[in-house]
């Protein structure tokens, strides 16, 4: 499964298996010679040292996953770690982490069927999944320092996409998601540096992405909508851009708009 972007650039497994070695290369490098106990702005009581163990955790408990080709829901969470005895040792950390998931990729088939929280019940979804979870993670590190992150644009709205699409089924994890509900109304999310476009219907028992028809695609078309570019909107939806930022432009419904933002993150 790939996902189209201008200029003919295809983002899919084999772009997210290697973009997670990208981006854990990146978050490494900002780790040199940091403040480990930096607080981290998007993780409020998080320091950086708790930013880096997160991070690393989940690749390598996603690639427990993925080795095993997991049929159903793990009954715990818990993978050796390996954590590193001392101090100047989690940068090295981070990296054998993503060894360890770059290993689990070279074994496992991306279209293997295997359970998944998300809507895609295959291996790759764990491999799209571990990506975001990375290059968020690594923005909020260089944001810790003091850096300005810059975000590969197709992969921004890869993550869009990829947010916007399982964010219906993380009501186990995210209840407040349950909230999003409504009588068909609608919000656009569009890029203005990318084709990303996507448009919400809250509806009664759910929600979701409508599929994409040749309607108006500017984001007045809808009840409420935002649009900026696919980094900016990447942030926002996690949380890591307020909506009153100049960054992006909201419009319409603003019960909805406040709706939206107060029960979609996860």
């Amino acid at each position: 499964m790939h996902t189209s972007h201008p200029g003919g650039r295809a983002v899919g497994p084999a772009e997210h298996r290697a973009a997670v070695a990208t981006e854990t290369a990146a978050f490494v490098a900002a780790l040199d010679g940091a403040d480990l106990t930096a607080p981290v702005p998007g993780c409020p009581d998080w320091a950086l040292r708790d930013l880096v163990k997160h991070t690393g955790s989940v690749q390598r408990m996603f690639s427990v996953l993925l080795r095993r080709l997991v049929q159903e829901p793990p009954r715990s969470r818990e993978v050796e770690l390996h954590l590193p005895t001392a101090e100047d040792g989690w940068a090295d950390w981070l990296s054998a982490s993503a060894a360890e998931a770059a290993d689990a990729f070279a074994g496992t088939d991306a279209d293997a069927p295997m359970w998944a929280w998300g809507a895609d019940q295959h291996a790759r979804f764990w491999m799209r999944r571990m990506l975001f979870e990375t290059l968020v993670h690594r923005t909020d590190a260089e944001r810790a320092l003091g850096r300005r992150p810059v975000i590969d644009p197709a992969l921004a709205t890869d993550g869009v996409d990829e947010f916007l699409t399982n964010l219906p089924y993380a009501t186990f994890f995210a209840p407040h998601v349950a909230r999003l509900r409504g009588e068909g109304e609608t919000l656009r999310f569009r890029c203005t540096d990318t084709d990303g476009d996507w448009l919400i219907r809250l509806r009664p028992d759910n929600f979701g992405v409508e599929p994409r028809a040749g309607e108006d695609t500017t984001a007045a078309s809808a009840d409420a909508g935002v649009q900026g570019t696919a980094a900016d909107l990447l942030l926002l939806l996690y949380g890591r851009l307020d909506r009153g930022s100049d960054a992006v432009e909201t419009m319409g419904n603003e019960e909805l708009l406040t709706r939206w933002f107060s029960n979609s993150a996860f």
